[in-house]
């Protein structure tokens, strides 16, 4: 995960289901994967400007998830997205999930990789993509560099 405590410039509201939750009372621990997937959707159709199912061009290589609080039903968990890596071929996404009191329940990184489905392989970053990540991230040429895992 990210070291630095910068706010997330990224943040959508994710609604805690009442079929989220389980027999402790408390939102499923697959549940966190689920409100980080409609969260990094939102920042694909926001920040990356591809609204479309078919605009999807990345498959998920990894993800970690980080529990510090039970996900209580009913609320709005506000999801904080950043991109903190941009490789050549895969991109790194941070999360930050929070209830309606501010408290930090979750929090994970993503691994994506860019895929070209029709060839059935990884592709590079396309060049828009990532200028469009590094002038909303902020990110600099040597944040946003190569990475050991595109070898």
């Amino acid at each position: 995960m990210a070291s630095h405590e910068q706010p997330f410039r990224f943040q959508y509201p994710v609604p805690v289901r009442f079929r989220d939750i389980d027999v402790g009372g408390h939102a499923h621990h697959s549940m966190a994967l689920v409100y980080f997937e409609e969260a990094r959707a939102a920042y694909w159709r926001e920040v990356v400007g591809r609204p479309e199912l078919e605009d999807i061009d990345y498959i998920l290589a990894e993800a970690t998830v980080r529990y510090h609080m039970r996900v209580l039903y009913p609320d709005t968990l506000t999801i904080g997205v950043r991109v903190n890596l941009l490789g050549r071929k895969h991109f790194v996404m941070e999360y930050d999930a929070r209830s309606t009191s501010g408290e930090r329940v979750a929090s994970g990184e993503t691994v994506q990789v860019m895929y070209d489905y029709r060839a059935g392989r990884s592709k590079p970053i396309p060049p828009e993509v990532r200028a469009r990540i590094e002038a909303f991230e902020g990110l600099t040429r040597g944040q946003a560099g190569a990475h050991p895992r595109d070898a």
